[in-house]
């Protein structure tokens, strides 16, 4: 006997009231209970849908789904950061290798030439100040999202954290702390190269972490779960 959408639904709504709180981890003891619950019931059909599903339910133990869904946030966890890795990585082919090369070269020249504190520090701050408007809207869609349909995504919460990593933020503070730029008005082509190399990493890694890789990130839910398509018709 195959369940009914209308069960379908109840099993969803069971795994809420038992504190599960990501869709995709719903999704995932929802396909597990819905298996299970169709096999007891070419053994004892006569069983009503509820008994089935407290009887499998007591099979988790007193702790119900709690284990369960830390070994599977652990393991979703694991399989997301392999996604993001592994976009991260396809990101930069040959051509985005040697723009990146000629970028660096170019702030290089760029210092050389007409380098000030005070130019350095406005570009550090406008880096920082440059993801605040990406992780606002992100975080105002994820909300509104769940408003809306009453669901949150794992997958969505690591890219937003992801976004929200402090080394975006505490890696520019130590730089200035590393190469003291501001105990010298002339510094070094060397130390001058690292500010360029540092400019031009750090641009690429905020665009790459706050615009990138939530696109895939979007795109591999949408093919993976096709409610999260219609949910952003």
């Amino acid at each position: 006997m195959k369940l009914t959408t209308q069960q379908i639904n109840q099993l969803y709504l069971f795994t809420r009231q038992h504190y599960v709180e990501y869709y995709d981890l719903q999704t995932e003891l929802v396909d597990h209970l819905a298996n299970a619950i169709e096999t007891e019931w070419e053994q004892n059909p006569k069983l009503t849908f509820d008994e089935v599903l407290n009887k499998e339910f007591r099979k988790f133990g007193v702790f119900g789904f709690m284990d369960v869904v830390e070994s599977r946030q652990v393991a979703l966890g694991k399989k997301y950061n392999r996604i993001v890795w592994t976009d991260f990585k396809g990101f930069f082919t040959i051509p985005k290798i040697i723009l990146t090369g000629f970028l660096i070269l170019a702030v290089f020249y760029f210092l050389k030439e007409y380098y000030t504190i005070e130019i350095f520090r406005i570009a550090m701050f406008f880096l920082i100040i440059s993801m605040l408007p990406f992780l606002f809207f992100e975080n105002r869609k994820m909300k509104k999202r769940k408003q809306e349909t009453g669901k949150i995504w794992l997958f969505e919460k690591i890219i937003f954290n992801y976004g929200t990593f402090p080394w975006l933020i505490i890696l520019p503070i130590h730089f200035f702390n590393i190469i003291r730029i501001d105990r010298t008005s002339n510094p070094s082509d060397l130390a001058l190269f690292c500010m360029s190399l540092f400019i031009v990493s750090m641009s690429l890694a905020i665009f790459i972490v706050l615009k990138i890789i939530p696109s895939k990130a979007e795109a591999y839910l949408k093919q993976t779960y096709p409610e999260y398509k219609l949910e952003n018709l």
